[in-house]
């Protein structure tokens, strides 16, 4: 069973996860160009949502951009 990273904080999961992609937090680092202790920072940081499974991490491609579109926008 899959538990939220942050239960409580941002939005409710979709009832519907059939056409989500999910990445690593190494996937994610690579796109971001960044080491994956900084992804594991966004994480815990309730900046960058993600599913637990066990003791790893998954995050979907539309959070990573949604968070990247908001990175951008503060940096741009």
């Amino acid at each position: 069973m899959a538990e939220a990273a942050h239960p409580g904080k941002g939005r409710s999961a979709p009832s519907d996860l059939s056409g989500v992609k999910f990445m690593t937090v190494a996937e994610v680092a690579a796109i971001m160009r960044v080491s994956k202790m900084s992804v594991y920072r966004l994480i815990h940081n309730g900046q960058l949502e993600a599913a637990r499974f066990g003791r790893s991490f998954r995050v979907s491609e539309a959070d990573v951009d949604a968070y990247l579109r908001r990175s951008y926008d503060v940096a741009g």
